[in-house]
């Protein structure tokens, strides 16, 4: 193997999320400023403090999959398949052209299949042993993702699910593309999947202090940077894009979107729940990120902010990104899309890529709806409530998890 630093570009990208089943329509709502926010009809949420959530509606994994993978998988390998299809199409690679052992799968996730857990668990303590189903096994490994798209085109270079709480996302799209910079691949298949909304989760988080209660108005209850936040709002869904070294897309013809800059991960080593009061590993994140790409912090034009409208988490992140961009921090429109799609956990920092090469492809940026009453503490640009038009040439992704993960990554306009 010979391990070079190649240029890595996006060719393709699909989605799945609470406003759409494809990237399409999951922009165009992102833009139009609407949220898929609703109450929680899956199970009756009456006795948790938090009874909204952000839900992917109308999905039907039987047009991805076969009855028996429909059964034996979780959803969340079931909304990665159809997001992955989506970027596979909007690419027009053609897998069964390429040399299998030179593409891999990147496909992160911070629960896997907890449904199938949640589900299997209640049923050993009602019905005893016997009643666990043995082909769900497999399902609950948080690697099944990736490997089951492995399978299913046939892949045999690498295959990993990075695991990294709510930053899990970036790192999966960073880590994938310096699989090709190293030689490793010449193509990935890269993003994020979750779908964690049980019962269980639900009351934890709840129990937590981390998510709104205002169940009573779940289009307005997210409300990052805003003086009246109270907590996040849970989401789930996919996102995933294709990656190619520039000399494999260039020759194949592909259309390029945009181009890997770098990637900055680092950890607080502060508390488990709580992000670092003073931001100080998020900024270190970004600076590392910068770093990779060879950019300084006047270069940045766009972040697609973590935001997940928690009091901690909004004010540390506004701190750590005055500390790595110094004066330009106030430049930089910095809006989070959590209001609308929700923490999707997994797939929250894969959809924050997702926006900012559409950001640089369309020229516009989305924005923090519910940001009425500003909190003097965050003082940045958030874009509030409407999306802006905007020129982005280079834009940054944050995504800072529990533990104290924090990942940033670096996505520019393709230059010949």
């Amino acid at each position: 193997m010979t391990f070079i630093h190649r240029r890595v570009v996006i060719t393709g990208m699909g989605t799945v999320s609470g406003l759409g089943l494809d990237a399409p329509s999951t922009w165009e709502g992102l833009l139009a400023g609407r949220t898929g926010a609703g109450r929680i009809t899956e199970y009756d949420p009456s006795e948790l403090p938090t009874q909204i959530v952000v839900a992917v509606k109308g999905f039907d994994p039987g047009k991805y999959l076969g009855r028996r993978d429909v059964r034996r998988l979780g959803r969340v390998t079931h909304l990665a398949t159809a997001a992955v299809a989506e970027a596979l199409a909007d690419s027009g690679l053609e897998i069964e052209k390429e040399d299998r052992t030179m593409v891999g799968v990147e496909m992160g996730s911070a629960f896997g299949a907890l449904d199938f857990v949640e589900t299997q668990a209640c049923n050993i303590k009602e019905k005893g042993p016997r009643s666990i189903n043995p082909a769900k096994a497999p399902a609950v490994l948080i690697t099944t993702t990736p490997c089951y798209l492995g399978i299913r085109y046939g892949l045999q270079g690498p295959a990993n699910s990075p695991v990294a709480a709510c930053a899990t996302g970036v790192v999966s799209v960073g880590e994938a593309a310096r699989r090709i910079q190293r030689g490793e691949a010449d193509v990935m298949l890269a993003g994020g999947a979750d779908s964690y909304m049980t019962p269980m989760i639900m009351s934890a988080f709840s129990r937590l202090g981390a998510m709104s209660t205002r169940n009573d108005e779940p289009e307005t209850a997210c409300r990052p940077f805003d003086l009246t936040r109270d907590g996040m709002i849970m989401g789930e869904g996919a996102a995933a894009m294709v990656l190619e070294s520039l000399e494999h897309a260039l020759a194949r013809g592909a259309n390029i979107l945009a181009e890997f800059g770098g990637l900055g991960f680092t950890l607080d080593a502060y508390n488990m729940a709580a992000p670092h009061p003073e931001g100080d590993g998020a900024a270190r994140a970004m600076i590392r990120a910068l770093a990779e790409a060879g950019l300084p912090p006047e270069a940045v034009d766009y972040i697609s902010a973590h935001g997940t409208g928690t009091k901690l988490n909004d004010s540390s992140e506004t701190k750590a990104m005055k500390k790595a961009l110094g004066k330009h921090a106030y430049e930089v429109p910095a809006p989070s899309i959590k209001p609308m799609v929700g923490h999707a956990m997994g797939a929250s920092g894969a959809f924050g890529v997702m926006t900012v090469v559409k950001a640089i492809q369309t020229g516009w940026i989305p924005p923090t709806i519910n940001l009425n009453v500003p909190d003097p503490e965050c003082d940045l640009d958030y874009v509030p409530n409407e999306a802006r038009q905007h020129h982005v040439d280079v834009g940054m992704a944050n995504a800072f998890g529990f533990g104290g993960q924090n990942a940033s990554i670096v996505i520019k306009r393709y230059i010949p």
